[in-house]
């Protein structure tokens, strides 16, 4: 989860789990690390409280985080935000898509959040094509749980 004061959230007053780790703990104490595809499948809802479905997500529009460096090479990367912090592209709010519990690929435009990548995030993984992964069953049920023995 990033930092919501490099997004337009900050603009709206709004805060997030990332911001406030970063302000309790101090920003060299917390690793801040985000995620992008270019395209792919995903599993989230498309409302909070609606069913876990497997969804589709449509090329990156151009311009956007995820279609600059798919732009790059169609391959998987890590990029390391200290890497990053002299380019002067970056230091300005670039769109990035925001893939969550909660994803509507109807409204495609409206997923992107402007972010200023290597403040918001301490790292980025980028999977140019991602799969679906397979949710863990939730029904109550007489049997140790998929994640036994942890728990997780």
């Amino acid at each position: 989860m990033g930092d919501a004061r490099y997004t337009d959230m900050a603009a709206g007053g709004m805060v997030n789990g990332g911001q406030l780790v970063r302000q309790e703990f101090g920003a060299g104490k917390v690793y801040a690390i985000g995620s992008g595809t270019y395209q792919g499948t995903v599993i989230a809802s498309p409302a909070w409280g609606a069913p876990i479905t497997t969804m589709s997500v449509p090329r990156a529009v151009p311009g956007s985080w995820e279609s600059l460096l798919h732009a790059m090479g169609a391959r998987d990367k890590i990029l390391l935000s200290p890497e990053l912090q002299d380019n002067a592209l970056l230091a300005k709010p670039i769109g990035h898509r925001a893939i969550g519990v909660v994803y509507d690929p109807s409204s495609e435009a409206g997923n992107y959040m402007p972010s200023t990548i290597p403040k918001r995030y301490d790292a980025f993984l980028f999977i140019d094509r991602t799969t679906a992964l397979h949710p863990l069953g939730t029904a109550a049920r007489n049997e140790p749980p998929d994640t036994y023995p942890s728990g997780y």
